[in-house]
């Protein structure tokens, strides 16, 4: 072996031809299972030869056989390329066949995405979800996450983002509490009912007030949740009235366990983006899940 081969190997194709035609017999054979013509073989190992050096086949009446050096180079060929095509086969299977990690936030997870993950699960059985819930902008790569869905417009760095919908928020309450409580009409009757807030969306009801003309209108009380989900629990057992998006509690109104006292809603500049790393984009199991997932957001 000469100083110029242990510094490089030779193509890779030049080799992939040479221990086809070896292995298979002919040429004919060898360019059938690669897909190429016999005479891009016939090409493609006169070149390894060339760069190696040696002879590889004897040629006579159309017929090939190995030479010596031939003969020395097929097994390591042989193995080295079964041992490629399983690395990539359990590469694929790993890909198409494990779990998939999804992060979201809470509200979202328990409200909208996990109605609709038997859908998932129906038409992919192969694919294990795996969801982790937080409030804080997970590290995609350093927390080995597949696909977040986040809040925001779309534009945050190194990742790949396919907005799922728009956010829009609007106050809802138990259908029991305006006739239990004191009626809601118009947005100034709130003033008599509980307001219900959540830490991690402090700002929704002041903008939601300020829009209906009411910036400076005082609840008979409120009840602060960590999150939009709690918030809308205690809605739904008719403690008070709670402010959400309205995709998230898209189920919630069309079951009629909660309803929209008021037409009037918020569209923000914001809403829920699918996220995921640029070089995850390809991996089967994610593109099942995005445009699974898609779907469901186009069908509300």
């Amino acid at each position: 072996m000469n100083a110029e081969l242990t510094r490089r190997l030779p193509p890779l194709n030049a080799l992939r031809a040479f221990e086809a035609t070896a292995r298979l017999s002919t040429l004919a054979a060898a360019a059938a299972e690669l897909n190429v013509t016999p005479s891009a073989i016939s090409h493609q190992i006169r070149t390894l030869e060339n760069t190696l050096g040696v002879r590889l086949f004897r040629r006579a009446n159309r017929r090939l056989s190995l030479t010596k050096d031939g003969r020395a180079l097929l097994p390591g060929l042989t193995d080295g390329f079964r041992r490629l095509t399983a690395a990539v086969a359990e590469l694929e299977t790993n890909q198409r066949q494990g779990a998939l990690t999804i992060s979201m936030l809470s509200t979202l997870a328990m409200r909208w995405f996990m109605p609709r993950l038997t859908h998932f699960h129906r038409d992919h059985p192969e694919i294990d979800v795996r969801i982790s819930t937080t409030t804080r902008t997970v590290d995609l790569e350093r927390e080995d996450i597949d696909i977040a869905i986040r809040h925001g417009r779309g534009d945050w760095p190194d990742v790949q983002s396919e907005k799922l919908f728009q956010l829009e928020t609007l106050p809802v309450c138990s259908p029991e509490l305006p006739r239990e409580e004191a009626p809601l009409n118009i947005p100034g009757d709130i003033r008599h009912h509980v307001l219900l807030r959540a830490d991690a969306r402090p700002d929704d009801w002041r903008v939601w007030l300020e829009s209906v003309g009411e910036p400076n209108l005082k609840p008979s009380r409120e009840l602060t949740f960590d999150t939009t989900d709690f918030a809308l629990a205690a809605a739904i057992r008719g403690l008070g009235i709670a402010i959400a998006d309205r995709h998230i509690i898209h189920d919630e109104l069309e079951a009629g366990r909660l309803i929209a006292p008021f037409s009037a809603s918020i569209s923000h500049d914001s809403g829920y983006y699918l996220v995921y790393p640029r070089e995850r984009a390809g991996h089967p199991k994610s593109i099942a899940f995005r445009e699974w997932l898609l779907r469901e957001a186009a069908d509300l």
